[in-house]
C-alpha cells in the first residue's frame, strides 16, 4: 500500500471523507489524494517523496510560487511578535490601504477570515443597505457554502433556486434566484417581475469554479446598468480573480464597476485572509458605525497580513502581470496544440495567472456547456498527468493556476509530459 493511500485511509477515520474540503478527496476523479509535505516554487512533494509540477497554487494563493522567501519572512518577523492580539494593528491599516489603492471601486474594507466569510458577509451588507431580502446568482459560480448560496437552479429559466446541500432548509433559500451566466435576458426577466424586492446580484466576473469561463460582451456592463436602474448593488466575487486575472482584478480587465468586492486567495500571500469593501457609504453601514453585524475574533491576523502585505507588495513590481499572462498562454497555447496534433478534442482559454482545460470543441460559455465537457477523457489525462508528475486540480469543473515560478523551463517540461499523455489517450 502507498504511503499516500495509507494515509488517506487513516484520516477517513477521524475526518469526514478524509479531508478537510471535499475537492481534495479525488472523488470526482478517483483514486487517493496526495498528502503534501512541502512545497517550493512551483514544485510541490509528496508523503513519498514524489515531485509534482503544481497548477493548483493552493487554489489561487500561491501566485508568487510556493514559499516564497520574502513572504517566508515576513510571516516568521510576524510570528515573533505573537500570533493573534484580538485587538487591532498598524498592519492592517497598511493593507486596508494597499487594497483601496489598488481597487478604485473600493473606499473602505473590512477584513475576515475566509472568502465564504466575506462572501456572505457582502450580501448581508447589500440586503441592509437596500432593505430588500431578494439576491441574484447565477448557475456554477461558487461563492462559499454560506446556506443561502448552495444552491442550483429549478426547473425553469426564472425560477428560485433548491439547495445543493442537506442540512439547508428551503426556508433559507427562498429569496435567492438562481439563473444562467451569461444569459443577460434571464437577468433582465428576473428585474421586470421581481425588480423592487432585490437587494443585489453577486458574481464571479470571470468564473473559476466551474472551471474558467469568462462573461460574454456586455454581460457585466448590463448586469451594471440593471443594478442601477432598479436600486440593487452589484457584488463582483473577486475571491479567485482578485489580483490573478489582473493588477486591479476583472473590474480593471473590463472597466465595470461593483458596488461591493469580495476578496481573498492572493491578499493572504497563502495564510487565512479574506476581504470585503466599496464605497463609504455603503461600508459605513457595518457595525460598529452601523445596524449591519460582521464581527471575527481573527479578522485581521497579524501573520496573515504580513503575508499579505508583502504579496501585493511584490505583485506591484513591474511588468509581474505581463510576465504572469505569458506564461498562461504558453501552458494554455501549447496544451491546445499538442492535443490537437494527437487528434483529442481539447480547448484551451486563459486570463492573468488562470488557464481552462476543456475536453470539447469550443470554449464554453455557461454552466450547461461546461457540462458537456467529456469527464471520462479528463479523468484519463489527469491521472496519466499526474503519475508522471503535474499535478492540475482533481476536477473538471476548476479552474488551473499558474505562478511566477513557473518559467519556460517548467512549462516546457510539462508540455512535453502533455504531448506523451496525449499520444496514449
Amino acid at each position: 500500500m502507498s504511503r499516500n493511500t495509507e494515509l488517506f485511509e487513516r484520516a477517513c477515520r477521524t475526518i469526514p471523507g478524509g479531508v478537510n474540503s471535499p475537492v481534495r478527496a479525488f472523488r470526482s476523479v478517483g483514486g487517493s489524494p496526495r498528502f503534501i509535505t512541502r512545497a517550493q516554487g512551483p514544485y510541490m512533494w509528496d508523503a513519498e517523496d514524489t515531485r509534482y509540477i503544481d497548477y493548483v497554487g493552493s487554489w489561487g494563493p500561491a501566485i508568487l510560487g510556493h514559499a516564497h522567501p520574502e513572504v517566508i519572512r515576513a510571516v516568521q518577523e510576524a510570528a515573533v511578535n505573537g500570533l493573534s492580539f484580538g485587538a487591532p494593528t498598524e498592519a492592517e491599516i497598511e493593507i486596508a490601504e494597499a487594497i483601496a489603492a489598488r481597487l478604485p471601486s473600493i473606499e473602505k474594507v473590512r477584513l475576515v477570515s475566509s472568502g465564504t466569510e466575506a462572501t456572505m458577509s457582502a450580501i448581508r451588507l447589500a440586503r441592509g443597505v437596500t432593505g430588500r431580502s431578494k439576491i441574484i446568482k447565477f448557475e456554477g459560480c461558487y461563492h462559499g457554502h454560506a446556506d443561502s448560496l448552495l444552491v442550483k437552479a429549478g426547473s425553469g429559466m426564472l425560477t428560485f433556486g433548491n439547495p445543493t446541500s442537506a442540512g439547508v432548509p428551503p426556508e433559507f433559500i427562498k429569496h435567492t434566484l438562481v439563473l444562467d451566466y451569461n444569459k443577460l435576458q434571464a437577468v433582465e426577466a428576473a428585474f421586470q417581475e421581481y425588480g423592487p424586492e432585490i437587494a443585489c446580484i453577486i458574481v464571479e466576473p470571470i468564473a473559476g469554479n466551474m472551471n474558467l469561463i469568462k462573461p460574454l460582451p456586455g454581460f457585466l456592463e448590463g448586469l451594471r446598468s440593471l443594478c442601477t436602474q432598479y436600486g440593487a448593488l452589484l457584488i463582483f466575487d473577486e475571491v479567485m480573480t482578485g489580483f490573478r486575472a489582473g493588477p486591479q482584478g476583472v473590474q480593471g480587465l473590463t472597466g465595470v464597476t461593483p458596488d461591493i468586492t469580495t476578496l481573498a486567495k492572493v491578499i493572504g500571500g497563502g495564510m487565512p485572509v479574506g476581504a470585503f469593501g466599496g464605497r463609504a457609504d455603503i461600508m459605513e453601514h457595518i457595525a460598529p458605525i452601523g445596524n449591519v453585524y460582521q464581527a471575527g475574533t481573527l479578522s485581521g491576523n497579524p501573520v496573515a497580513v504580513a503575508a499579505g502585505l508583502i504579496t501585493l507588495k511584490l505583485l506591484a513590481e513591474p511588468g509581474f502581470y505581463e510576465h504572469l499572462e505569458a506564461q498562461s498562454a504558453k501552458l494554455a497555447n501549447g496544451l491546445a496544440e499538442r492535443a490537437r496534433a494527437a487528434g483529442i478534442t481539447m480547448c484551451t482559454d486563459y486570463v492573468g495567472g488562470m488557464f481552462g482545460i476543456y475536453f470539447r470543441s469550443t470554449i464554453p460559455t455557461t454552466f450547461e456547456e461546461v457540462s458537456t465537457c467529456d469527464l471520462e477523457l479528463f479523468k484519463r489525462f489527469f491521472h496519466a498527468m499526474l503519475i508522471k508528475g503535474v499535478y492540475f486540480a482533481p476536477s473538471a469543473y476548476e479552474a488551473g493556476f499558474i505562478s511566477a515560478a513557473h518559467d519556460d523551463a517548467v512549462i516546457r517540461q510539462t508540455l512535453d509530459i502533455a504531448e506523451e499523455v496525449f499520444a496514449k489517450l
